[in-house]
């Protein structure tokens, strides 16, 4: 009796564990199914839907804002052709002379009968030549008057004076001493663009931390050490920068200058074609003009990025 009333109730026991062993185990099926199906693929069609939309907007954000101040100055140029009577020429009056321009922008009928190619490029080769002797001056010239306080007291007050003058000032100065249109421009070149080098430069080495050359002075470096090691990486932003300015006054000036002087070259070729009554090809000189300023500029952006830190690229 005693083992009926202790064995029996025992015997179901492994029954209801069992039972409760499989309602568990299917639980965690079911709710490991139900997790399995919320991170299943089928929430991916929607994400890639999202992603879509996402870089559809940035693209729309990015190119409809500059398509859309194009479309402007065409609406506002084809307003003022129209209330002019038409003697400034339509957008699509310019396109035609501009696609028959560019058909052939290298051809020579004589000395002032140059494809507009020619002219661009001999306005690039003043640029270059007058610019390049302007670095050549302008940067050890900055690093000079920044490292040494006597230099910088010397110069700051030559600099003030000069910097404001107009490049076109200095034209005059340069047909007198050099005897010849095309010296002449390239040292207008040269005059505008020493100024913002010789500026940023200087500033970039007077904003190196007093730090840095202290511990040169400790470990006894030489003037050239200091100068390659500390100065140049820490000025090299500022320089770029100056360098940048330089390259913008001096295509600006360029065109001012070939006006005055003559011979070949986009400010002469604008000169011309006025003294032509051909607007056409002055509003194609004008876009001209802007465009290779903009390469120079991008090319020259693309320079610094390459050349300065992270924290200066942003």
């Amino acid at each position: 009796m005693v083992s009926a009333v202790f064995h029996a109730p025992l015997e179901p026991t492994p029954a209801k564990a069992s039972d409760a062993t499989k309602s568990i185990a299917t639980s965690a099926l079911s709710t490991g199914a139900k997790a399995q199906k919320t991170l299943n693929p089928p929430a991916a069609p929607a994400l890639a839907q999202r992603d879509a939309g996402a870089l559809s907007r940035a693209f729309w954000q990015k190119v409809l804002p500059p398509v859309l101040g194009l479309g402007l100055l065409v609406g506002l140029w084809a307003l003022v052709s129209a209330s002019t009577g038409r003697s400034i020429p339509t957008p699509y009056e310019t396109w035609l002379q501009a696609v028959e321009v560019f058909s052939n922008p290298f051809y020579r009928n004589g000395p002032n009968d140059q494809g507009v190619g020619w002219n661009v490029l001999a306005s690039l080769e003043r640029v270059a030549v007058g610019f390049g002797l302007a670095a050549l001056v302008g940067i050890p010239a900055g690093f000079a008057i920044g490292r040494f306080a006597f230099l910088s007291r010397m110069f700051n007050p030559l600099i003030s004076l000069l910097r404001p003058v107009s490049p076109l000032a200095w034209l005059p100065i340069g047909l007198l001493v050099f005897k010849g249109a095309n010296p002449a421009a390239i040292w207008t070149i040269f005059i505008c663009s020493i100024w913002p080098m010789i500026i940023n430069t200087a500033v970039g080495v007077q904003r190196v931390p007093q730090d840095y050359l202290n511990v040169a002075r400790v470990l006894n470096l030489s003037e050239w050490k200091v100068l390659t090691k500390i100065l140049f990486p820490s000025v090299l932003p500022y320089m770029l920068t100056g360098v940048r300015l330089a390259v913008g006054t001096a295509w600006l000036v360029i065109v001012a200058a070939e006006m005055l002087t003559g011979g070949v070259g986009i400010g002469f070729w604008v000169w011309d074609e006025w003294n032509n009554l051909n607007v056409k090809n002055i509003i194609i000189a004008i876009f001209v003009i802007g465009i290779v300023g903009l390469l120079l500029e991008a090319a020259l952006v693309k320079l610094a990025t390459a050349f300065t830190f992270e924290e200066v690229k942003s």
